[in-house]
């Protein structure tokens, strides 16, 4: 025996045992494909298993973020419209063991290698366990949001007190009451945390890199009522998420966009929307902030008035805080929903110093806390890092994935990341994907409408290349440079890629420049996959 020969032969590997890769492995088991899904953690859950952070909850409502299977769907009833991560965390129990699926799952097993081989047309994935798995497809489920940036900070190390990740949370938590808490980061994260522990915290400091134009969130519990209503209306909701632009309820009203309405109309709209206390003010107001410029302006003039209101015209926090329009525009950027984040700054216990590159950064981690350019330095107990993630690549080109030749997948996306559809790569063949670039599931979803679609293409794929004898699959050459023309003619017609963000991968350095989702529409994207079905793949080479 050497330390390639195989602990396992599958038909399939999936990696990951998030939403994407629990459903993925169930449809695989169902259709007869024999399958091993390996989780880094010690359970399932993905993000929800991971990003224990205080404050962690959806910003889809409960009753859309699920997978559409009748029984699973009217079995649950979550207590709220937007559900906190413990709860998240016993759903995700709830569809493991409906679908009974730990049988087929490998535990503390991170994936660290997948290599193809040419001879045998055939993948051998390791794993820090160390399984030696041989497997004709492997099949990444590794999630958007799951390549946590650490380690950004000069002097990180020095620092004596206590340094977390929000995306590395401990399960047992951080004590913060009675303690210096400096958080950094006030993206959607950072302001999930700020909001609750900013009470306990006997002074919390909030470093505030790039200002969020943020919606409030209104999150009523639920009660029998509430959960009768949304399981009769399963069909409805089924059918309605799959075609809206977003994955999610709603969706643009074509006959009210930006140019056929008054601006009283349009006022009124803006109310609607966000009062809706929801993603709705960025997915369902106009259509016209995405692509025009009086649109984009005079939305994120309405958001950001909102957010001067609520915080009482502070000068100092709403220059922090309220992005300008110089700075860039609503729904160009993640919009973060809050409850109370804003009313948590201007607690007695609670300072807000703006450390953007052009202000005030960070220099550098001391023993004691925080050194800002300015020489000041800011004593604390407790470091809470809500600093983002490596999105859409991160999860697999942390791993050493290699393709036809030895071709490094890390060093391909190093100097350009590109994908057919982000269901596969050329140059890999049988490797199929969720979650990568290239596909609304990137970031611009509800993630579980995306990663449903997404899991059950790949099932539809594999069953396909078994009835047709076939043993093979890949993107041909010619397949993905029309994805990428398409993704990036999209993408270049909207604002979102005047503004460095996350969605363009301006937050890790070095990272190449594109939109990282499709911006097409989660609709468009879904009837594309379902041509490329029926037409026999023709952006693949199957063989």
């Amino acid at each position: 025996m050497t330390a390639d020969t195989p602990t396992e032969t599958v038909d399939a590997v999936v990696m990951g045992a998030g939403v994407a890769g629990l459903y993925q492995l169930h449809q695989l088991r169902k259709e007869g494909f024999k399958t091993r899904l390996l989780e880094a953690g010690e359970d399932v859950g993905g993000t929800w298993y991971w990003n224990r952070y205080p404050g962690a909850r959806f910003d889809s409502e409960g009753h859309i973020y699920q997978l559409w299977d009748e029984e699973l769907y009217k079995g649950w009833t979550w207590s709220e419209r937007f559900p906190g991560q413990p709860e998240i965390e016993r759903w995700l129990h709830y569809v493991t063991d409906k679908f009974e699926l730990r049988k087929d799952i490998k535990f503390n097993a991170r994936v660290t290698s997948a290599h193809y081989d040419e001879k045998r047309n055939r993948w051998t994935v390791k794993t820090s366990a160390g399984d030696v798995i041989d497997t004709q497809y492997f099949i990444s489920c590794g999630g958007m949001l799951s390549a946590p940036i650490t380690n950004q900070f000069v002097d990180q190390d020095k620092f004596k007190g206590q340094i977390v990740y929000t995306s590395l949370y401990p399960a047992e938590g951080v004590v913060v009451k009675g303690q210096r808490v400096g958080v950094i980061g006030v993206g959607a994260t950072g302001i999930q945390v700020i909001q609750t522990i900013a009470p306990d915290c006997g002074h919390l400091t909030v470093f505030a890199r790039t200002p969020q134009y943020t919606v409030k969130m209104k999150n009523p519990k639920w009660g029998p009522a509430e959960h009768k209503e949304y399981h009769d209306a399963y069909e409805k909701t089924k059918t309605t998420v799959p075609d809206t632009f977003s994955g999610f309820e709603y969706d643009w009203d074509p006959t009210k966009t930006w140019h056929n309405t008054t601006p009283e109309e349009r006022q009124k709209i803006m109310e609607d929307c966000y009062e809706h206390g929801s993603l709705k003010m960025w997915l369902a107001s106009f259509p016209e902030i995405f692509f025009e410029k009086e649109a984009s302006d005079a939305v994120s003039q309405y958001v950001a008035d909102r957010m001067r209101q609520r915080l009482n015209n502070n000068a100092h926090l709403i220059d922090a805080i309220v992005p300008t329009l110089d700075d860039y525009g609503f729904g160009t950027h993640r919009v973060p929903l809050e409850n109370g984040y804003l009313e948590a700054l201007q607690l007695p216990n609670v300072e807000v110093i703006s450390v953007r590159k052009d202000r005030n950064p960070i220099k550098r981690f001391v023993e004691k806390g925080i050194e800002l350019q300015d020489g000041r330095v800011v004593e604390l107990d407790k470091i809470i890092l809500a600093t983002g993630f490596d999105a859409g690549s991160g999860a697999l080109s942390r791993i050493d994935v290699r393709g036809r030749g030895g071709r490094s997948l890390a060093e391909e996306w190093s100097k350009d990341i590109r994908t057919t559809m982000g269901l596969g790569k050329h140059g890999y063949p049988n490797l199929l994907t969720t979650a990568v670039p290239l596909a609304p599931s990137a970031a611009l979803c509800n993630m579980t409408t995306c990663l449903s679609q997404q899991t059950e293409w790949v099932t539809r794929a594999l069953v396909d290349q078994r009835k047709d004898g076939k043993t093979i699959i890949e993107p041909s050459a010619e397949g993905e440079e029309k994805w990428v023309k398409h993704h990036d003619d999209t993408a270049n017609a909207t604002l979102v890629t005047k503004t460095d963000s996350w969605y363009m991968g301006s937050n890790v350095p070095g990272k190449p420049r594109r939109l990282l989702s499709y911006v097409g529409g989660v609709g468009t994207y879904r009837k594309k996959c379902e041509e490329e079905r029926e037409a026999g793949y023709p952006s693949f080479v199957r063989a």
